[in-house]
């Protein structure tokens, strides 16, 4: 399967690096300089040409700014026929959007991804079009599974997704600042603070992933009766706090049903 991209930034490129024959690769990037980039590190084609990406890809990830979709399908929509998939990970743009965009010929996938994609371990929900053969979802699973995990979801769920799994980078993030500060404030070193926070972060989410353990029996077999843990979590286990968690993610949600 030939595969191409609209657009070279990051998040393609964190797919891209996902791609085992990248032979087969070609990507569209009006930079000459990061065009050239992405040519010498992974061997891909290049072309400052959307037309020469649509009539050389059977499948084509759409990478671009939402505010360039509209310019790139004026471009690109004299040429797509029903033999063509284009598979957005653009934000806010229903599939609904991108039909009008790009017309009714064209076959669409719609994905969220996340930023920790570019480490290949984002989570990506990914919601067919209905003339999406299942063998290019199929593909598009496999593609994006190589950069972590996937999830095929019905669109109305997006919302909820972008919340999730796309805003929750930074509250992760976030999180890890507030661990960091809390261990610089008890006399460590920042730098000290903040590996601490991130490797106990990361080291107890690939633990819970890979043995499946539940939620709460993990955290009551850290918390042993009268332990420093339980002490600690005298404070952090009110309902105020998973209230706050709770409203942060509607925000986000409702943000992201008014931008849809």
């Amino acid at each position: 399967m030939k595969i191409g991209f609209f657009g070279a930034g990051k998040m393609a490129e964190g797919i891209l690096s996902a791609i085992p024959a990248k032979k087969d690769v070609i990507m569209a990037e009006k930079v000459a300089v990061r065009a050239a980039e992405l040519k010498n590190k992974y061997g891909v084609k290049t072309t400052d040409d959307l037309k020469a990406v649509v009539k050389s890809a059977d499948l084509i990830f759409l990478a671009v700014r939402p505010q360039d979709v509209a310019t790139v399908a004026a471009e690109v929509k004299p040429l797509l026929t029903a033999k063509k998939t284009i598979v957005s990970i653009v934000a806010g743009k229903t599939l609904a959007k991108l039909r009008a965009a790009f017309g009714t010929k064209v076959r669409l996938i719609r994905v969220m991804p996340n930023l920790a994609l570019r480490a290949k371990a984002g989570m990506c929900a990914i919601c067919p079009g209905p003339k999406a053969p299942a063998k290019d979802v199929k593909a598009v699973e496999a593609i994006l599974g190589g950069a972590g995990a996937t999830v095929v979801l019905k669109e109305k769920d997006f919302d909820a997704v972008t919340a999730l799994s796309g805003s929750g980078p930074a509250y992760f993030a976030y999180m890890e600042e507030a661990m960091a500060e809390g261990g610089v404030a008890l006399g460590l070193k920042p730098a000290v603070a903040r590996l601490l926070a991130e490797q106990t972060m990361y080291g107890t989410a690939k633990f819970l992933r890979e043995s499946g353990m539940e939620l709460k029996p993990f955290i009551d077999g850290v918390c042993t009766k009268g332990g420093t843990t339980a002490a600690g979590m005298t404070k952090l286990a009110v309902p105020a706090f998973k209230k706050i968690v709770a409203k942060t993610l509607a925000a986000a949600a409702k943000r992201s049903a008014e931008l849809a």
